[in-house]
């Protein structure tokens, strides 16, 4: 049954009635359409940026298609009806489609450096494999490749890049060869440096951004998806390292203490930003709303435009087109304007999936 909707349409900001004709929006009036919103607030579905589906709370693979939507549905019951997972061990495209789950944009798994990252999780290759590891990874996914640009060298004690400079570049040149988008994990100075010049398409995490990193990024268009609610956890990461690594230590705390910063700054400038929560392994999925609220309180973006990187923006980003004419299903609704209190995202009080109401 077609279903209809009325209130006022973010971000338009003016009451209008919605139809949704199964997986099909329309402003032309639908007989007997049922309505299931006759007022509040009306936004696109909400994206979480950077998740993992593939990956279970320890970091470790999920094993089975099951647990992969079990953690889908905990993202779609909190209004998160997009998913971006960036890079996942498991495979799993039988879900791409799957009617109660959220719309998904893929990664394969992770290229990364040799016993330089979470055990079993990437790919692991040397820098003479890198091009052809990120040809096939581009192949397992379904529009992205997700490259780790850095992760701690314990031979020096500190954060360094994953592969020389060259080999990186060149990774992401494989991926545009290969008709895909690039994203790159990074904490590092130097990691993100070299990836941002060499054409990333999205930076994830970016802790070490420059002010003249950043103005390339507005320039060229790269997104940046902080994951502020990673960041968070590197005061842990710090304490357990300290004492083999103190210098790795003192680099992830001055990081983090910078970082909101480092946010603001990136939106000032006009870089794109997305809202990631980095869901999967150590970060519990269904937060999209407190990575929302930390952007808001600590890197000091205004409502509209936190909502602007959580829905209709980063749908635009990801190709699922919002509440247009023809565009996508997917809303969720809220009571009242989360425009004048943010806090009000954590509740919405509808929420329709592929013109199927969830709640």
């Amino acid at each position: 049954m077609a279903l209809h909707v009325r209130g006022v349409l973010l971000p338009d900001d003016e009451v209008r009635d919605v139809w949704l004709d199964g997986d099909r929006v329309t402003f032309d009036p639908v007989p007997g359409a049922e309505t299931v919103a006759d007022s509040g607030f009306v936004l696109p579905g909400l994206v979480d940026a950077h998740c993992h589906l593939g990956i279970a709370r320890g970091a470790t693979p999920v094993t089975s298609l099951d647990q992969a939507r079990t953690l889908a549905r905990t993202d779609r019951d909190a209004g998160v009806l997009a998913l971006r997972d960036a890079g996942s061990p498991y495979p799993y495209p039988e879900l791409d489609d799957e009617p109660d789950l959220p719309r998904l944009a893929r990664a394969g798994r992770h290229v990364a450096p040799p016993k330089r990252y979470l055990r079993d999780i990437g790919l692991e290759v040397d820098a003479a494999e890198v091009t052809a590891a990120v040809t096939a990874q581009a192949a397992a996914g379904n529009g992205w490749v997700k490259l780790v640009g850095d992760w701690i060298d314990r031979g020096v004690g500190d954060l360094a890049p994953a592969w020389d400079a060259d080999t990186m570049a060149a990774a992401v040149a494989a991926a545009h060869a290969a008709g895909v988008r690039a994203a790159v994990h990074t904490f590092s100075e130097s990691a993100v440096e070299i990836m941002v010049r060499a054409g990333v398409d999205s930076v994830e995490h970016g802790t070490g951004l420059s002010p003249d990193l950043i103005d390339l990024m507005a320039r060229q268009g790269t997104a940046l998806v902080p994951t502020m609610i990673n960041i968070r956890t590197f005061g842990g990461i710090a304490a357990a390292a300290r004492p083999k690594f103190p210098g790795y230590a003192d680099h992830m705390l001055a990081l983090r203490d910078r970082f909101p910063e480092v946010v603001r700054a990136a939106h000032e400038a006009g870089v794109p930003i997305y809202v990631g929560t980095d869901a999967g392994g150590g970060i519990d999925h269904g937060l999209a709303a407190e990575e929302m609220l930390l952007l808001h309180e600590q890197a000091g973006m205004p409502a509209v435009d936190v909502l602007a990187a959580a829905s209709w923006r980063a749908r635009q980003w990801l190709g699922f087109p919002g509440l247009v004419e023809g565009g996508l299903a997917d809303l969720v609704v809220y009571p009242e304007d989360p425009r004048r209190d943010l806090r009000v995202v954590r509740t919405p009080s509808r929420i329709v999936l592929r013109g199927r109401v969830v709640r």
